[in-house]
């Protein structure tokens, strides 16, 4: 596409056109220096350009998400949100209104998507002037701009200016489209998230130095057919970067096998994952293929990879070596094509050196790592990331809007998240709750303090209000005979224990300083596990 195509509508000064024929290559200046661009000729207090996805949603005829890929004059946490249509009748009236802009009534019932999340001293929580333009590429939906304001009446008569900044966009998404072709990739630059996983949904979400390098990195060796190791702390979502691994690759089309190493029992494991052939073992009625077989042609994703017990890693080495398999029971090899990605949140190398985990499956996992950032290294992605969660629990709840104190923002990017992103989703999900049984809504629009999140100044910036956390106990003496008292101590040890690593055997029979399997036989024996 020819530049005088892109600066034709509307008339902007040469220097600002010329600043975006040269930011079309890059997305993550593109879309920020329009909307500067608009807020300084618009009369807007805020603007949002969003980008139409219908693969995040749930699937449903007639559903949609909308992805902020730029704002102005919102809060940091909106850029994390995903608007489901069916959830927003003001983005639905938008996206279905045609051509032109919709311009919404001072008194229109139809609640704003932005309500509250317009930082506004004087502590103005509800948009009075809302305009919003949809954007078509090629006759095809593509998403949509929206402008808005506090006071009533800012948009008379800006109607024709704002639909030729509609029309800009759409040019310059066209434009994006056509160069991204020429390059060969496919447009896969305009790619927003993958289908979200089952659990915690978030995609890596972030803009920080840390992610943007980390995405990099992984649309990069997506590409290949390393075996990648991922590393990083309990809940920073290594499991999102394996899918994010595996959607980008070329065997993205075959199967994609998770296997939660934690949670298979030791008696079991080489038939989870090798099969097994009919009489292998009591209880082996007919043959059975395992998740190598099942991952045949994609992708086979060993999670929590550090609690493999040594005889698994033995039998596991081969097929790391040269895709052969042996199923249990069986002197017959089978070859599959597979390709591994495995993660875990323990330090391998170490465990090596403990004579825990052998170095050869160790070196053989390893070939690529990829290390998570923490969340206490991500900026502002920790906002993004509390946009997700806002508007999930906003949904939930059935508020108009659901949003963070100026206090609760400052709080949460100086406390450490140790739990990471899950921590921040549960914490986001318990003050929620905890907000809407204290105090009606303002509205509908409730506001998140620190004390809802537990972040209360005065408290070392920690969770104690949101995260149970097991207590020193004085000493007991029950009147119990011996043995009874033991037992009685044993059960609440292992319950607390349980607790704090959110019900994980192998975690909790780490800190408490036994194997796993021994754990399992000393609950056996005290009735809390079957």
């Amino acid at each position: 596409m020819d530049n005088d195509a892109v600066i034709s509508t509307p008339a902007l000064p040469l220097e600002e056109a010329g600043a975006l024929v040269q930011a079309l290559d890059d997305p993550a200046r593109l879309w920020p220096l329009l909307l500067d661009l608009m807020a300084r000729h618009l009369p807007c207090d805020a603007c949002a350009l969003l980008r139409r996805d219908d693969r995040a949603g749930t699937g449903r005829a007639g559903e949609g998400v909308l992805v902020p890929l730029a704002t102005r004059g919102l809060s940091p946490d909106t850029l994390g949100r995903r608007f489901e249509l069916d959830e927003h009748p003001r983005l639905k009236a938008i996206a279905e209104a045609g051509d032109g802009p919709l311009r919404f009534p001072a008194g229109c019932e139809l609640p704003d998507p932005y309500d509250g999340l317009i930082p506004d001293l004087r502590q103005r929580l509800h948009v009075h002037d809302c305009v919003g333009a949809p954007l078509s590429v090629d006759g095809r939906p593509w998403g949509m701009l929206t402008l808005d304001a506090l006071n009533e009446g800012r948009f008379e008569g800006w109607e024709g200016a704002i639909a030729a900044w509609a029309r800009l966009a759409a040019t310059l998404a066209l434009a994006m489209e056509r160069r991204a072709a020429l390059a060969g990739d496919g447009g896969t630059a305009l790619r927003i998230l993958d289908d979200p996983p089952q659990g915690l949904d978030f995609d890596p979400i972030g803009a920080s130095p840390a992610m943007a390098s980390l995405l990099a990195e992984i649309d990069t060796v997506a590409a290949s057919n390393l075996v990648v190791l991922v590393l990083g702390e309990t809940g920073v979502g290594k499991e999102l970067v394996a899918r994010r691994l595996h959607t980008r690759s070329p065997r993205a089309a075959g199967p994609l096998v998770h296997v939660n190493c934690a949670a298979l029992p030791d008696a079991l494991v080489e038939s989870e994952l090798f099969g097994h052939v009919r009489g292998a073992f009591s209880g082996a009625v007919a043959d059975r293929r395992g998740k190598f077989e099942l991952a045949d042609g994609g992708t086979l994703f060993l999670d929590e990879v550090g609690e493999l017990p040594l005889a698994a890693q033995a039998k596991m080495l081969r097929a790391l070596q040269n895709g052969e398999i042996q199923r249990v029971g069986s002197d017959r090899h089978i070859t599959v094509d597979v390709r591994v990605i495995a993660a875990t949140n323990r330090d391998l190398a170490a465990e090596v050196r403990e004579s825990r985990f052998r170095a050869d499956v160790y070196h053989r996992l390893s070939v690529y790592p990829l290390r998570v950032p923490p969340l206490r290294d991500r900026g502002t992605d920790i906002l993004r990331l509390a946009g997700l969660f806002l508007e999930r629990n906003r949904a939930r709840l059935g508020l108009r809007n659901l949003r963070l104190s100026v206090a609760a923002e400052r709080r949460m990017l100086a406390y450490p998240w140790p739990g990471n992103v899950r921590e921040l989703e549960h914490a986001i999900g318990r003050g929620a709750i905890r907000a809407r049984v204290a105090r009606p809504p303002d509205g509908g629009v409730l506001t998140l303090t620190p004390a809802d999140l537990g972040l209360e100044e005065g408290k070392g910036s920690t969770v104690a209000a949101t995260v149970p956390v097991p207590q020193p106990r004085p000493p007991e003496t029950p009147d119990l005979p011996l043995r009874d008292a033991v037992e009685d101590l044993e059960r609440r040890m292992i319950r607390e224990h349980l607790d704090r690593h959110d019900g994980n055997w192998a975690q909790a029979a780490r800190s408490l300083g036994l194997d796993r399997s021994n754990l399992f036989r000393l609950a056996r024996r005290l009735g809390l596990r079957e």
